[in-house]
C-alpha cells in the first residue's frame, strides 16, 4: 500500500486548497452543480442568526467516512449525510439543554437520532434535506471548539459562511501571557 493510500481523508483534505475542497464538496454533495451549492449556502444564511459562521465537515469534505474509509455515497446515491456546524454564540441558544454535549459550548447534531433538540432549526434542516435529497445534520459550537477540532485534532472542514478564528477571542488568546485569565465567551 502506498503512503498516499494510507492517508486518512482528513489528511488528504488538509493538503487541499480551499478551492479544491470546495470543488470536491460541489462534486460529491451537489452533483457538480455550483448553483445548488450556492442555493444551499443562501438557505443556510437565511435560517441562522447574523454573525454565525458555518462550516461543512465530514465525508463531503474528506471524500470518505472516518469510521471505515467508505467513499462518500459509497452505499448508494444520497446515502451520505452532510455535517453542518454552526459556529457562534447566539445559535447555541437554539438548542435545548438535552441537546448539548457540553452546555453552552458544544451541541449534539440535530439529526434523525435527535430530531427535536433545536426547535428553531428544524425548518432549516428540513428545507436543506429537501434541497439536497440526503440527510443533513446541524450542530452548533463555539469558535474555540471548531479551531480545536481543526487545528489540534486535524479534522478537515470547509468554511461556507463567515470565518473561524481571527475574532476577538483569538486576538486576546494570541496576546495572552502565562497566568492571564481569558474570557472565552
Amino acid at each position: 500500500m502506498t503512503d498516499e493510500a494510507k492517508q486518512s481523508g482528513d489528511e488528504k483534505a488538509r493538503e487541499m486548497s480551499e478551492a479544491e475542497m470546495r470543488g470536491r464538496v460541489v462534486e460529491l454533495a451537489f452533483g457538480g452543480d455550483e448553483r445548488r451549492y450556492e442555493e444551499f449556502c443562501d438557505v443556510v444564511r437565511e435560517g441562522i442568526p447574523a454573525g454565525t459562521s458555518v462550516v461543512l465537515r465530514g465525508s463531503a469534505v474528506t471524500g470518505e467516512r472516518w469510521k471505515d474509509g467508505t467513499p462518500f455515497d459509497g452505499d448508494g446515491p444520497g446515502t451520505s449525510d452532510l455535517d453542518l456546524t454552526l459556529v457562534g454564540d447566539e445559535v447555541l441558544s437554539y438548542y435545548i439543554l438535552d441537546g448539548f454535549y457540553l452546555p453552552a459550548v458544544h451541541t449534539k447534531p440535530l439529526s434523525e437520532k435527535d430530531p427535536d433538540i433545536a426547535p428553531k432549526l428544524i425548518p432549516l434542516r428540513e428545507k436543506l434535506i429537501s434541497l439536497v435529497n440526503r440527510p443533513v445534520n446541524v450542530q452548533a459550537t463555539r469558535d474555540i471548539v471548531m479551531r480545536f477540532r481543526g487545528d489540534w485534532l486535524g479534522q478537515a472542514y470547509l468554511i461556507l459562511i463567515g470565518q473561524v478564528g481571527g475574532g476577538e477571542e483569538e486576538a486576546e488568546a494570541d496576546s495572552a501571557r502565562p497566568g492571564d485569565v481569558l474570557k472565552l465567551s
